[in-house]
């Protein structure tokens, strides 16, 4: 084992000598600047020395001090005992200050390093051997050498640093303070973390490893939250750099800033509209603690979306509302009619921003286009110990991959409509059931223990709603059914010829699956296997 240092370094430490190597150059020129001004002499690699020098800066070339001239393309430049032994050694320990003496290592009290660009280079679709050429070395290791040794050297990895370290040489006559150099250093292997992270499932990605033996998720703190689910838990929310369509990369145009809650539920709510293409006409998703209320194709988005909130008006209230097209006016002025959290399209017309200006609270986010709904990708959650983590859920089917098991089979029309369900179970959590008639839910249960009590509350609900339209009957008379996963036993799908279902699509696979499918045949209804469940805890 390793042991730590005698003696702790002093609070204050000096700033004399600074290594200077980065890829984003942003505010680096003001920031040499001052440093310059305080008498700090400046280090620096390749095109970040050539800029300083441009800019009239004495600036010393690191090949000087290591004696090798940067090689290999790049490759090799500061990984030299002459710049690692500046970075680590310990200044009060006289062994140490006797090799540096012994080997002509000078200290090395700042380091200004951000890395080559990893990330941005696998999201714009690099080639393999681009990728690993951008994956940093020497930028890492140095890194993790300063801020290994902070207790006298401070690091710098983000230029949004830049002034609060001007503003701490300023405040402690050009020193640095103990517990500045460990918020540095902290926030330095946070990035290397999230660098190592990137690479590693990238690679894992492009290699076809699916289950790593380890595995390293990591983000960029996009704005801290004022508190998560509840007012007692702390929470932030970060981006992965994925840039996936949808919350993370919104352009929100009023309101105040979105909640732990507002995040989740207007996730939920993009990803859902998504299933269905703008292509194929406007469509409309309501959702409320993440499950939707109602969803609905129509012949414009104002129709989408009355259709969508009528099928449970009562749980809209205080929802996000999610479209698959530019928000209009006409539309707007129908969104504004009740308490709405949150809106998220594609885009939004001038004139629907003006009507929702009068709604200061209300947000509207917009994203330039719609998630691929088909697109790989991960996702985990923690459990006590550690964490699962599987493949995003995008199945798809489609009327070819149906088989229908029972005498009748279905018509166009609850063909139609069963493919609509289906799209939307998808999205609701487990168990769930889904009526949807001409292209709109009439009916959802959701996240109840057992199959048939999903089955029941979908109908009560579609009652409630035709008791409050003034109908004659529910909607789920002449409805098809949706059921994420398959019925055990033929109660919930008795259940739903009760409640009007004339057609069910389901995935199939019980053990119990000829006895359901005899109770369909003497209901006289028609039923497809999809072979593919969606299980949405």
């Amino acid at each position: 084992m390793i042991t730590a240092p005698k003696t702790e370094a002093a609070d204050l430490q000096p700033l004399a000598r600074a290594l200077i190597s980065v890829s984003d150059k942003t505010g680096l020129l003001p920031l040499a600047k001052a440093l310059a001004a305080r008498g700090v002499e400046l280090l620096s690699t390749g095109g970040t020395s050539q800029m300083l020098r441009d800019a009239g800066l004495s600036v010393r070339d690191v090949a000087d001090v290591t004696g090798f001239p940067e090689m290999m393309d790049g490759r090799v430049k500061t990984l030299h005992p002459a710049v690692h032994g500046g970075l680590l050694a310990l200044r009060d320990d006289p062994a140490h200050v006797k090799a540096m003496a012994d080997h002509g290592i000078g200290a090395i009290d700042l380091l200004i390093v951000n890395l080559y660009p990893f990330e941005e280079t696998v999201a714009k679709g690099a080639d393999y051997a681009t990728s690993v050429e951008n994956i940093d070395i020497g930028g890492p290791a140095m890194i993790r050498a300063a801020a290994k040794n902070h207790g006298y050297v401070t690091v710098m990895v983000d230029p949004a640093d830049y002034d609060t370290l001007l503003e701490e040489l300023e405040a402690n006559d050009g020193k640095t303070t103990r517990a500045f150099r460990r918020k540095m250093a902290q926030a330095a292997y946070a990035r290397t973390a999230a660098y190592d992270a990137a690479v590693s499932t990238w690679m894992a990605a492009a290699i076809g490893v699916d289950t790593p033996r380890h595995r390293a998720f990591a983000g960029v703190l996009a704005q801290p939250l004022r508190y998560g689910e509840n007012p007692h838990q702390a929470a932030a929310f970060y981006t992965d750099g994925t840039n996936r369509r949808g919350v993370a990369t919104a352009t929100q145009h009023q309101g105040k800033e979105l909640s732990y809650n507002n995040i989740n539920d207007t996730d939920a709510a993009f990803e859902l509209v998504a299933e269905f293409d703008p292509a194929d006409g406007p469509a409309c998703a309501i959702i409320k603690h993440a499950n939707p209320c109602g969803v609905a194709w129509g012949g414009s988005l104002a129709e989408a979306y009355q259709r969508a909130f009528d099928c449970d008006r009562t749980s809209a209230f205080g929802g996000i509302v999610a479209l698959n097209q530019t928000l209009d006016a006409v539309t707007a002025e129908e969104i504004v009619k009740i308490f709405t959290e949150v809106v998220i399209a594609p885009d939004a017309s001038d004139e629907a921003r003006a009507v929702f200006a009068a709604k200061k609270n209300l947000r509207l986010l917009t994203t330039g286009g719609l998630p691929d709904p088909r697109a790989k990708g991960l996702t985990f959650r923690q459990v006590a110990g550690g964490f699962l983590v599987q493949g995003r859920d995008a199945g798809r089917i489609g009327a070819g991959d149906l088989r229908c098991v029972t005498e009748r089979a279905p018509t166009e029309t609850e063909l139609s409509d069963m493919l609509f369900a289906w799209r939307v179970a998808k999205h609701v959590k487990s168990n769930a059931i889904v009526y949807a008639r001409e292209g709109a839910t009439v009916g959802i249960g959701a996240g109840q223990m057992s199959r048939v009590d999903s089955t029941r509350i979908a109908a009560r609900k579609a009652e409630d709603m035709a008791h409050a339209l003034g109908l004659h009957e529910p909607l789920t008379r002449g409805s098809v059914v949706a059921s994420d996963a398959f019925f055990p036993f033929a109660d919930g799908l008795l259940t739903a010829v009760e409640a009007g279902a004339t057609a069910i699509i389901q995935p199939g696979g019980s053990m119990r699956d000829d006895e359901v499918i005899e109770a369909a045949n003497r209901a006289g209804l028609a039923m497809v296997f999809t072979g593919q469940r969606h299980f949405r805890h």
